[in-house]
Parts: structure tokens; sequence; C-alpha cells
């Protein structure tokens, strides 16, 4: 059977985009000529999921996610991609309500840390991914990575840059300079790479900006979609 990948995205739309993108993109180049993936997207309005993440309604968030795994699921899908890594907090509840896998955004970041020889990693995410354990936690567990996060005030900053500006559309300079300074006083700490941790933090910065390898979350999980389709 054919397979088909299930996104569950906009959160934000901005990086949903960028893995639809991505995933036509691997498929159209391994395949080549007219290819592109086989993909149901089920897209939210990311107001109401922002609402609650930041009431801390993660039950009623939990709800809504199994619901769109399920309709997925339903539809087709033979694979569930949750296209952003704060919402990971509730994988383990998505992937127990589906009988098809979900694809978890930690697995291919940890695997390409790994291949590069790397073994101290430093994590920008929302304030959720970068203080809460379930990513970090996944990281270290499952994977014997050491994951440092930033200081308080290096947080605060992240999070507020990905909410009040990348979410919807902004990427602004002075934003870019927070987020390099950010990246440079976790490398002084000994973070021999950085974890793009938030899929919007790739349209803000990338490679060219840290003095260490950088692991782009939202382009490694793409890849991992796109072999799950190449994989018949």
């Amino acid at each position: 059977m054919a397979h088909i990948v299930g996104l569950i995205g906009g959160m934000s739309w901005e990086s949903s985009a960028h893995y639809y993108r991505l995933i036509n993109a691997q498929v159209r180049d391994t395949l080549g000529g007219l290819h592109s993936g086989r993909i149901l997207l089920w897209s939210f309005d990311f107001a109401e999921i922002e609402a609650l993440q930041h009431a801390g309604d993660w039950d009623t968030a939990t709800e809504r996610m199994i619901d769109a795994a399920q309709r997925l699921q339903g539809a087709g899908a033979t694979a569930i991609v949750i296209c952003t890594n704060t919402m990971h907090r509730l994988a383990d509840a998505v992937q127990a309500a589906i009988a098809i896998p979900l694809l978890h955004i930690a697995d291919p970041t940890a695997a390409a840390i790994k291949a590069a020889g790397l073994q101290r990693v430093g994590l920008l995410g929302t304030a959720f991914t970068m203080e809460q354990d379930f990513y970090t936690g996944r990281l270290t567990q499952a994977h014997g990575l050491q994951v440092l996060i930033p200081e308080a005030d290096d947080r605060a900053a992240v999070h507020r840059i990905i909410y009040d500006e990348l979410v919807q559309g902004q990427v602004l300079p002075a934003s870019r300079e927070t987020y390099r300074a950010a990246m440079q006083r976790l490398v002084d700490r000994g973070a021999q790479g950085i974890i793009l941790g938030c899929t919007e933090i790739m349209l803000l910065v990338g490679a060219q900006d840290a003095t260490v390898p950088v692991f782009d979350t939202t382009t490694l999980h793409a890849q991992a979609a796109g072999r799950h389709l190449l994989a018949e």
C-alpha cells in the first residue's frame, strides 16, 4: 500500500508550509519527474492552540491533538507528523490513541547529532520546550545526549520572539542578533551544536548564524516524513 503522511499543522502555518514544501521536494528529488508526496494536512487555528498552551490547559490541547490524529488516520494516513516541537509534549498520548506510528521530532534530530559525532548540544525553543522534560528528557534518556538550555533572560527573549514575531511571519534583524548571542552563550558553556527546537526558528537563523553545527528540527522532521513516504 502506498504510504500517506498525515501532518498536524497550523502551529503555526508559517512552519507547516515549510514541511509541505520540504517533503514534496524530497520526494521529487528522489523519484524525479512530476512525483510529489501523498500528504494529508489537518491545520489548526493557532490562536486557539496558543491560548490553551499559555493557560496550561494541556488536557484540552491533548483532546484536540488526538482528534486531529484520529481524523488523519481515518482518512488513510499511514504515519502522523506533529509539525511543531512544543506539541510533542502530547506525543505519547497521541501515539497511544492511534494505530499508526507517530514520527517523533526528537528522534531524527538526535540521530543527526550523533551522526555528526556530537554529544553535548544547546537547545533553543519555546519556554515549554526548553523548560519542561518532554523534549530534553527524550534526548537525554532515549538518545544519551547532554542538553544545555539558555539562562532565564535568553529563554524569555527566545520565547517572546517566537510568539510575537516568527509565528506571525515577522523576521527582524534585531531578533536575529538576539538569537545569535543566545547561541554563542550556549557554545561558551560547552555546547558542541545547537538544536533549533522550534519549527519557526529556521525562518530566522541557520548554519551561518552559529559557530558550531546547527540542527534544524523542521528540516530533519520533514526528511523523516519523506523517508516514510519513500519506503514502499
